[in-house]
């Protein structure tokens, strides 16, 4: 009898396993809701509340005592500010400073949120060690304090939480930087018969463009896929050599990616084209998306990598035109855990069908290289919303968390694109494209008060809903090359001819990263969004100023200099402020801070070029790109984010750090020493 329970208790808990059913006892019976909208505005929320178009933002406000401006981070950036909701304390503590890190010994940048450390082949074929994949943020976030406390969570796309961590008693699908099939931040692909075979490659910021040439009524191509690690292995031997073999480098560079067959066949007189890739054929109308496509990638035969992506037929008219969106990890199949519990991912995948992995959701940059247009650009974005809100709303009725934590980014994106349609001053502001495409940002901010009508109407009455947004938005009217400013202040030194435009293969290692600078001369660069280095002896690889009171006099010469910053053609004052590493920052990640942090006035923002590693003529310029908001390398205080409580929140000002300590006194839970923040209630 008991062999015949212990087997029957063996076989339920196994089944139980099997079907994700294992959830922590309750132990709070308090619950609590986080929703977050990177970058929701606080006066275009006021505004718009005002104006009777967010009734449940209101109802919310006036409970808790309205809408609050929530301080941001130093750097203004989403990565920073979210890393310190998320920890409760500075910069200095959790390391997240910019959306790259520099590497001391060679100047070259890196995504500054992830190591990654890649796999390994025996006789560059079979696989002996997976990639690894270790986040550099520091701090312990809020979620896990309570977790080990026996608070149960549910933590949904939160900016900062790839790779995600493990979760105490709880669940976590991660968010940005999770990256696209090739590791970056999204890289589109776009073919067509309207590009000539100079246009071909790369774009500035993130595509591959291919030129069609159709034989009759077909064409075929390649979808360029993940990069083979294999032969990135030989890769790094190969350049690793004491007198590298340039013909065998060319060789495995040009095997580097994997690529997948692809033909289209044209019905020039249906305006409709019909594509194969892969497993699948794809009748698409002009104008028409696909649904998900499964994509596979063969490395071998033992490794495969598996994704999605869609396809949308830009135009099949006198020109074929074709976008594909970067390729998504399957979440069912991803090359690397992307949630916690590793099977979560699969089991939304199960429940929900296809969704959105990428942590960068939205087309911004198709629309910003004009590969797509503003209605295609919207609908995606409605898409890319609605695949964060079912996430949220299906685990929000499971009711198994006493916290939830759900953030949206099709705010955030919305801005940074169609920010020109709502400023009459800035420089691709368009009359027409403005009476269409006007209300783009407040629908999608009406979108977000419906979405949290939604969720209070599930939850229990009395239930506190807190809403917060990491920053808020300026108009990026003018460019500013800062590394430009820099050498003709001298603080920076080029040699030989003057460097090209710089594109986004430049910052992945696909190109020369601050070419020409000659480092024995160089003082002081630029990287990033508004951070500016010392190039300090015994730190950097090449470092000529001395630590210590050189570094200090350094600093105050290039502060009061820059604050000096005006527009030549307009006389305005272009610099609000800069702040000094040792006076804004404590912790063990202090050294690992930029000398200066610069703080843009309004309409002004570090160019792209800038960013890239590039010093092009000019200090300024104006935008001409259709990303034309924006809030990184503003200064933080003119550029808050939004808080809106249901609870009160009593009347002293209100910072992004505050929001951890704030969840663990709700729970009753104490307040870690290392936490700068503040409870709110």
């Amino acid at each position: 009898m008991k062999r015949c329970c212990l087997v029957l208790l063996v076989v339920c808990l196994g089944a139980a396993a099997a079907c994700g059913i294992r959830r922590p006892p309750q132990k709070f019976h308090q619950k609590l809701v986080i929703l977050g909208f990177d970058g929701l505005d606080p006066r275009l929320v006021q505004k718009w509340m005002d104006d009777g178009k967010l009734p449940h933002l209101k109802k919310l406000a006036s409970a808790g005592g309205g809408v609050r401006a929530l301080e941001t981070t130093h750097s203004p950036e989403s990565p920073t500010a979210w890393a310190s909701f998320a920890t409760g304390v500075n910069a200095g503590k959790h390391n997240i400073y910019d959306f790259l890190i520099r590497d001391t010994t060679t100047y070259l940048p890196d995504l500054g949120m992830v190591h990654r450390e890649p796999p390994r082949f025996l006789f560059n074929y079979i696989p002996v060690a997976r990639p690894q994949l270790t986040s550099i943020r520091g701090g312990t976030s809020f979620w896990v304090t309570a977790g080990r406390a026996g608070v149960r969570s549910s933590v949904l796309t939160v900016p900062v939480t790839f790779p995600p961590e493990d979760v105490p008693n709880g669940e976590m699908l991660a968010g940005l930087p999770l990256p696209d099939i090739r590791g970056t931040m999204g890289t589109f692909n776009y073919f067509g018969t309207d590009l000539s075979r100079y246009e071909e490659g790369s774009t500035e910021m993130g595509g591959i463009l291919k030129r069609l040439v159709f034989e009759g009524d077909s064409a075929r191509t390649e979808l360029v896929g993940p990069p083979n690690p294999i032969v990135r292995q030989q890769l790094r031997a190969a350049r690793g050599a004491k007198t590298p073999d340039l013909m065998k480098v060319a060789e495995l560079e040009a095997r580097e990616d994997v690529r997948l067959p692809m033909a289209i066949h044209w019905n020039r007189a249906g305006k409709s084209a019909t594509i194969d890739l892969g497993d699948s054929s794809i009748h698409l109308a002009e104008h028409e998306w696909s649904k998900w496509i499964n994509l596979d990638f063969s490395i071998n035969f033992l490794v495969r990598v598996h994704g999605m992506a869609q396809l949308y037929l830009v135009g099949a008219g006198p020109e074929l035109q074709l976008y594909v969106s970067p390729v998504n990890w399957k979440p069912d199949k991803p090359p690397a855990p992307m949630s916690s519990p590793a099977s979560f991912s699969a089991d939304l995948y199960e429940r929900l069908g296809p969704y959105r992995t990428l942590g960068w959701a939205e087309a911004t940059w198709p629309l910003n290289e004009d590969r797509i247009d503003e209605k295609t650009f919207m609908d995606d974005l409605y898409r890319a919303f609605d695949d964060r809100a079912q996430v949220i709303l299906q685990r929000l009725d499971t009711k198994q968390w006493d916290l939830l934590v759900g953030v949206i980014e099709s705010t955030d994106r919305v801005q940074h694109m169609m920010w020109r349609l709502i400023d009459p001053t800035h420089p691709m502001y368009d009359k027409a494209l403005a009476a269409k495409f006007g209300d783009a940002i407040e629908r999608v901010y009406r979108r977000c008060d419906d979405f949290v009508g939604e969720v209070v109407s599930r939850l229990e009455p009395g239930t506190p809903v807190l809403i917060v947004s990491d920053h808020g938005f300026h108009s990026f009217r003018q460019s500013v090359n800062l590394n430009t400013w820099l050498v003709q202040q001298g603080f920076m030194t080029l040699q030989g001819q003057a460097p090209g435009e710089k594109k986004l293969q430049d910052l992945f290692g696909g190109g020369t990263f601050w070419e020409n600078v000659d480092w024995s001369r160089t003082r002081a660069y630029a990287m990033g969004l508004g951070q500016i280095y010392v190039n300090l002896k015994g730190r950097e690889g090449h470092g000529i100023v001395a630590p210590g009171a050189d570094s200090k006099a350094l600093q105050d010469d290039l502060a009061a200099r820059l604050l000096t910053m005006t527009d030549p053609a307009t006389g305005a004052r272009m610099v609000d402020a800069v702040y000094k590493r040792d006076e804004i920052y404590t912790g063990a990640f202090l050294d690992n801070a930029a000398e200066l942090q610069v703080g843009l006035a309004d309409g002004y923002r570090v160019s792209w070029q800038s960013t890239l590693g590039g010093s092009p003529p000019g200090i300024v310029y104006p935008n001409m790109k259709k990303w034309s908001g924006d809030h990184g390398s503003f200064d933080y205080k003119t550029t808050p984010g939004t808080l809106i409580s249901s609870r009160s929140l009593g009347e002293r000002a209100a910072s992004i750090i505050d929001l951890a300590p704030t969840v663990l006194k709700y729970f009753g839970l104490p307040i870690p020493q290392e936490i700068d923040g503040k409870p709110l209630f």
